[in-house]
């Protein structure tokens, strides 16, 4: 029998593994496969010593959760395990670049990361942190198991949409738009509104990893369709809240933070606002950033602290 013939073709997993838009290969990189089989590019930051508690990490719109990495590394000096992932069509994960089928995809995934955290970590407190656009990931994921999370942390959160992308001409204009150029593109974000720390602002433009281009009409109809849920679940929050913001932010309106204060259900409620500070509160001017950092982790010490104590009465 002739042994010389040619040898079947390799399985395609080997000679074309699946990569990240940067072109690594996914079995390099942390990473889970959401419901869709995407691939997304995970993150964790572990505490020198047995893990007190869980902190899931929600990212803003065009960024990614290498952003948080400082902070990160600030909260598992309180033993706390901390956890994030690039939403789909973010940073190192898979997907078009800002594109989302619909925003519940981004609570899906968050819910799946953070099952998959807690069947690792069996009976550890969780808690949520979200900035910006991953402050409205985070409200919704909380209001979607609101029995599962001890405590809520919103730096800057999307709330209610900024004065000038929502008249009602303009929302009109995008619905219209959706149906007929849904990848037509609008503008993209300025990143001096981000912050007014210049080396953040430099550091923000020259980060290969956030997406720089404009928002296409379907995002932004995403996450309007993502501000109309949350003002129909806030009444459903009950679990202690910390909410950041800055006076001057251009980017998330701060009446959305006053608007989530007044009309959550949570009998713990806190809400911290930094005069003339920007979007970013964790990548603002020293003092600022400083000031926010102690103050998210004093808060959610006291909380793990009181979690702790709950579970061994």
């Amino acid at each position: 029998m002739d042994q010389t013939g040619p040898l079947p073709p390799p399985m395609p997993e080997e000679s074309s593994p699946r990569r990240s838009p940067q072109n690594i290969p996914y079995q390099d990189l942390p990473h889970m496969v959401n419901a869709e089989g995407q691939y997304l590019f995970c993150r964790y930051w572990k505490p020198a010593g047995a893990p007190r508690a869980l902190v899931f990490v929600a990212h803003g719109a065009g960024e990614h959760c290498g952003r948080y990495d400082d902070f990160a590394q600030m909260l598992t000096g309180l033993n706390l395990l901390v956890f994030a992932h690039d939403h789909v069509g973010h940073g190192q994960s898979e997907g078009d670049r800002m594109v989302v089928s619909d925003f519940h995809v981004y609570i899906r995934d968050s819910l799946q990361h953070i099952e998959l955290m807690k069947q690792h970590h069996p009976g550890l407190p969780v808690f949520l942190l979200g900035h910006s656009m991953g402050g409205a990931i985070s409200i919704l994921t909380a209001c979607e198991r609101p029995s599962e999370f001890s405590a809520l942390v919103l730096i800057s959160p999307l709330v209610v949409a900024s004065p000038e992308a929502a008249t009602p001409i303009k929302v009109f204009a995008a619905k219209v738009l959706n149906l007929v150029l849904p990848n037509l593109t609008l503008g993209a974000i300025d990143p001096n509104v981000v912050s007014r720390n210049k080396k953040e602002v430099e550091s923000y433009t020259l980060d290969p990893l956030v997406h720089h281009g404009g928002m296409k009409v379907s995002f932004v109809i995403q996450l309007m369709n993502a501000i109309a849920k949350i003002e129909r679940s806030l009444p459903k929050l009950t679990l202690p809240i910390l909410v950041l913001h800055g006076s001057s932010d251009k980017l998330c309106d701060i009446k959305g933070s006053y608007l989530l204060m007044d009309t959550v259900s949570s009998q713990d409620k806190t809400l911290k606002v930094y005069d003339e500070a920007y979007h970013a509160l964790h990548k603002e001017l020293p003092e600022v950033s400083t000031a926010v950092f102690t103050e998210i982790l004093t808060w959610i010490g006291q909380k793990v602290s009181a979690a702790g104590e709950a579970r061994h009465t």
